[in-house]
């Protein structure tokens, strides 16, 4: 495991178990409101600043994208943080959010660990060196036809005048596929892509700390993650990962919907 991987393990596990600390009382701490269904708690500040810290502490001159705390400093190496992807879930207590790193190094996503800490399943991956889970390597799974592809996604939340908008395509693909799940946390279910747990997922209107590190490990486990209309997902908000051979299928259906 590479020096900047293994330093984003320590700090995703320290996130860990600041969230941990709370969910097992039952607690969040105060609770901000951002916007529509977007909400900020004390642990997402509480587990921003621990990862941050135990960073800083290594690598000083390195700076930061975090969803809480923005844009910190100006380097080569930009580290790109969600301390909760899943934060809705997380204040209900539904198990099912996860905590996000990513290593950008000129301008390229270079390593990244996904952090699950209900289940206790750490996700890594480095650039042209393959993804793992605890460990054990892991590739995108063999899935040949969409009709039997699980796929996932997530839409709209923040905006309930955008859902009549993604229904369409919804139904579209739940038709053409086995199934649609729609959990609540793009970086796991991202990092299950790259596992195989899933063959496709798609969402827009994402921020970068929510999908950085989940494109890298869905590209590293062999799979193939990009913008429906090519572009660099980092910037249009839009993602689209899969297997090899489900991705065109469902980059293509996509890429036919009009968006706003």
């Amino acid at each position: 495991m590479q020096p900047l991987t293994n330093i984003a393990v320590t700090a995703a596990r320290r996130a860990g178990d600041v969230i941990l600390s709370y969910y097992r009382r039952g607690e969040t701490g105060e609770i901000s409101r951002k916007g529509h269904n977007d909400y900020v708690t004390e642990a997402d500040h509480y587990a921003e600043a621990t990862i941050i810290d135990t960073i800083r502490r290594v690598y000083p001159q390195h700076a930061f994208l975090a969803e809480e705390s923005g844009e910190q400093g100006e380097a080569d190496t930009v580290w790109i943080i969600d301390p909760i992807d899943g934060t809705a879930n997380f204040m209900r207590g539904f198990p099912h959010f996860c905590v996000s790193i990513a290593a950008r190094v000129n301008g390229v996503i270079e390593h990244a660990v996904i952090y699950d800490p209900v289940k206790d399943e750490l996700f890594t991956a480095d650039r042209g060196a393959g993804a793992s889970l605890d460990g054990r390597r892991i590739r995108v799974s063999r899935t040949l036809h969409m009709r039997q592809a699980l796929l996932a996604t997530g839409f709209a939340y923040r905006k309930q005048m955008d859902v009549a908008t993604h229904l369409p395509l919804f139904n579209r693909l739940v038709s053409a596929s086995s199934d649609v799940r729609r959990a609540g946390s793009a970086a796991l279910d991202l990092a299950y892509v790259a596992a195989g747990r899933l063959d496709g997922f798609w969402e827009m209107g994402l921020a970068p700390w929510d999908m950085a590190a989940g494109i890298l490990m869905v590209r590293a486990a062999g799979g193939i993650a990009g913008d429906p209309h090519d572009g660099d997902p980092l910037e249009t908000g839009s993602v689209v990962a899969a297997n090899p051979k489900i991705y065109p299928v469902l980059a293509g259906r996509i890429a036919k919907t009009p968006s706003r």
